[in-house]
C-alpha cells in the first residue's frame, strides 16, 4: 500500500473517533443553550430544569468505568457501536418529548449511550491506528474535540434554538450518530480478552460514581451544606470504599488495582481531574458573565468563545510532536499553569472589561493550556498499558475529567453564588456579580496551579518516543503469561 493510499484508509476511522467524541462533548453544552425555550413550551418547574442536563452528567459519568471494562471483554468497537444506537435513540425520544420526565430520561439514556462510547473510542486509538505518527494525530484530534464540544455546542445550540426549534438541538445528533455508527466498521477491533464481568464490583462502582457525581451535582445547586448532598458524599466514600476493597481480591476486577501502581499514570489520572476543574469552570463563569454583565445573546456568547475553539486546535495539535522531544510531565505541567494564568488573567474582570484586550486572549491562553495538558496526560495514562485493560484505563481517564468537570462547575457556581450573595449591600448588581466571578476565578487559578505541581512531581521524565524505545510502537502491551 502506498503512503497516500494508507493515509486515505486512516481518514475515516479519524473521522470516526473525532466525531464521536465532538457529539459527545457537545451535548455537555448544546442543552444549555436551549433550556429556556424548553421552559416555556413543556412548563417544566424551575426545580426540574437543571436535571435536564444533570442526568445526562450523572449517567455518563457513573457508567464510564462499567463501559470501558464492558468493551475490555466483549469487544471495544462492538460496545461503542452499541453506545451509538443507545445514543441515537436517546436523542431521538428527547426530541420528541412531551414532558419533563420524558425528556430527563431521554438525557439519561443518552448518558449511557456516552458512556459506552467515549473509553471505547479512546482506546481504539491503539488498535486502529499502529503507526505512532498516525496515532499521535488521532490522538491529539481526540482531545481537541474534548474542547471544541463545548464551544461547538454553544454555538450549535443557539443557531437551531433561534432557528428550528430547541427539539433540534436533540434530533440534529441522530444523522450524525448515524454516520458514525456506519463508518465504526472501519474501525480496527481488539482481540476480546477471557474473562467474566465482575458483577459485585460494578453494582458498588458504579453506586459509587453515582452517588459521588450526584453528590457534586446537588453542592452546585444548593451549596455545600446541602444535607442530601452530604449524604450521597458519605455514601459515595463508603461505596467506593467498599468497591477498591473488592477489586483488591476480584481474579477478574472491573477496575485492576495495579494500574495505579505506575506512578505516572496515577499522577495523570489525578492531574486529569483538577486540569478539567479549572477550564470548565472558568468557562461556567465567564459565559455568565458575558450574558449577566456584558448583555451578551447567546449566540454572541458561543462566538465569543472562538479565541478558545483556536487555542484547543493549537495545543492538542502541537502537544504530539512536543511530546516527542520534551517529557510528558513539562507538557502537562506547562499546560496546566498556562490555563491558571488565564484564569487569574479573567478574575480581574469588571463590568466594561474589554473583549480584545483582556477576555479574548485570556480565552486562547486558557484553551491552548488545557490543550497541550489534556494530551500529555492522556499519553501517560493510555500509552503502554496491557491489551486486556486499555478500555479501563480509558475509562478511568475520562471518569476524572468528567466528575472533574461536575467539580468545577459546583464549586466554581457555588463560590460565584456565595460572594455575590455577601456582598456590600449598596453595591450594584453587575458589581456584585463581579465580586463573585473574581473569587471563583482566583479559586480556578489554585487548582489549576495544583494540577500543574502533581502533573510535574509524577508524570515521566522522558519524552515519550524515549519511554517507548522506538517511534512505532504499538500503544498498548500485550498482557504478561
Amino acid at each position: 500500500m502506498t503512503e497516500k493510499a494508507g493515509q486515505r484508509s486512516g481518514l475515516i476511522p479519524l473521522l470516526v473517533i473525532a466525531t464521536a467524541q465532538l457529539m459527545l462533548v457537545l451535548d455537555d453544552s448544546i442543552v444549555n443553550i436551549a433550556l429556556p425555550s424548553i421552559q416555556q413550551e413543556l412548563g417544566i418547574d424551575a426545580v426540574h430544569l437543571p436535571w435536564i442536563v444533570n442526568a445526562y452528567i450523572l449517567a455518563f459519568g457513573a457508567l464510564l468505568l462499567l463501559g470501558g471494562r464492558i468493551g475490555d471483554l466483549y469487544g471495544r468497537r462492538r460496545a461503542l457501536q452499541a453506545g451509538l444506537v443507545i445514543f441515537v435513540l436517546g436523542s431521538l425520544v428527547g426530541g420528541l418529548g412531551l414532558n419533563s420526565g420524558a425528556l430527563i430520561g431521554a438525557r439519561a439514556v443518552q448518558g449511557l449511550g456516552a458512556a459506552l462510547v467515549a473509553p471505547n473510542a479512546l482506546a481504539l486509538i491503539a488498535t486502529t491506528f499502529a503507526e505512532r505518527k498516525t496515532r499521535d494525530a488521532a490522538l491529539g484530534l481526540y482531545g481537541a474535540m474534548s474542547g471544541l464540544g463545548i464551544v461547538v455546542g454553544l454555538l450549535l445550540g443557539g443557531v437551531l434554538t433561534d432557528t428550528l426549534g430547541w427539539r433540534w438541538v436533540f434530533f440534529i445528533n441522530i444523522p450524525i450518530g448515524i454516520l458514525v455508527l456506519l463508518g465504526s466498521r472501519t474501525l480496527v477491533e481488539a482481540e476480546r480478552h477471557p474473562g467474566s464481568l465482575d458483577v459485585r464490583g460494578a453494582v458498588l462502582g458504579t453506586g459509587g460514581m453515582v452517588a459521588l457525581v450526584y453528590a457534586i451535582t446537588r453542592f452546585g445547586e444548593d451549596g455545600f451544606t446541602d444535607l442530601i448532598g452530604i449524604g450521597l458524599l458519605g455514601a459515595a466514600l463508603v461505596l467506593l470504599a467498599a468497591f477498591i476493597a473488592t477489586q483488591a481480591r476480584s481474579s477478574t476486577p472491573l477496575v485492576p488495582l495495579r494500574l495505579f501502581r505506575d506512578r505516572g499514570r496515577a499522577g495523570a489520572y489525578a492531574s486529569m481531574l483538577l486540569l478539567a476543574v479549572g477550564p470548565m469552570g472558568t468557562f461556567y463563569v465567564i459565559t455568565l458573565y458575558l450574558q449577566q454583565v456584558q448583555h451578551y445573546s447567546p449566540l454572541q456568547t458561543g462566538l465569543s468563545w472562538l479565541p478558545f475553539a483556536a487555542g484547543i486546535v493549537v495545543g492538542a495539535g502541537g502537544a504530539p510532536k512536543l511530546l516527542n522531544k520534551v517529557a510528558p510531565r513539562v507538557i502537562a505541567a506547562g499546560g496546566a499553569l498556562l490555563s491558571a494564568a488565564a484564569a487569574f488573567w479573567f478574575s480581574f474582570i469588571q463590568v466594561d472589561t474589554s473583549y480584545w484586550l483582556h477576555l479574548a486572549p485570556a480565552m486562547f491562553f486558557l484553551a491552548l493550556g488545557f490543550g497541550l495538558g489534556v494530551i500529555a496526560l492522556t499519553q501517560a495514562a493510555v500509552y503502554n498499558t496491557a491489551a486486556n485493560e486499555a478500555g479501563i484505563a480509558s475509562a478511568l481517564l475520562n471518569s476524572a475529567q468528567q466528575i472533574g468537570v461536575a467539580l468545577g462547575l459546583a464549586v466554581l457556581a457555588g463560590i460565584a453564588a456565595t460572594v455575590t450573595g455577601t456582598s456590600e449591600p449598596g453595591a450594584t448588581a453587575g458589581a456584585q456579580l463581579i465580586a463573585g466571578y473574581g473569587s471563583a476565578l482566583t479559586v480556578a487559578t489554585g487548582m489549576l496551579a495544583a494540577a500543574g505541581l502533581l502533573a510535574a512531581t509524577t508524570l515521566p521524565s522522558k519524552p515519550t518516543a524515549q519511554a517507548d524505545g522506538k517511534s512505532a510502537v504499538a500503544v498498548v502491551k500485550q498482557p504478561s503469561h
